[in-house]
C-alpha cells in the first residue's frame, strides 16, 4: 500500500532526554516503549504501555505520524493507513 502520510512525513530530531510527559504527569513511569510525533515532535509511550499516550495524540491532534525512539529503530507508523514504513 501506497501511503502518502509516511511519504510526506518529515523529521526531526529525536530529544536527547526522552520520557512520555503525560504518563509523568499521572504519576507513572511504567512506559514500554516510547514514539515521537513527526509533526510537532511529541514524545508519548506506544499502545503497549498502559497509557498509550502516543496513540491518544493522534486521537487528539490527527497528526498521522509517528517512528519509534527506540535505539537502534527508524521505523515509522501511520494511524491513519496503519501501515509501517
Amino acid at each position: 500500500m501506497n501511503c502518502t502520510h509516511l511519504d510526506r512525513a518529515g523529521d526531526l530530531p529525536v530529544p536527547s532526554q526522552l520520557s512520555c510527559a503525560r504518563c509523568i504527569e499521572e504519576g507513572h513511569h511504567d512506559w514500554v516503549h516510547l514514539r515521537m510525533c513527526l509533526d510537532c515532535g511529541n514524545v508519548a509511550c506506544c499502545d503497549s504501555s498502559p497509557g498509550q499516550h502516543a496513540s491518544a495524540h493522534y486521537k487528539e491532534t490527527g497528526h498521522p505520524v509517528m517512528r519509534s525512539v527506540e535505539p537502534g529503530e527508524e521505523w515509522r507508523w501511520c494511524f491513519v493507513d496503519e501501515v509501517l514504513g
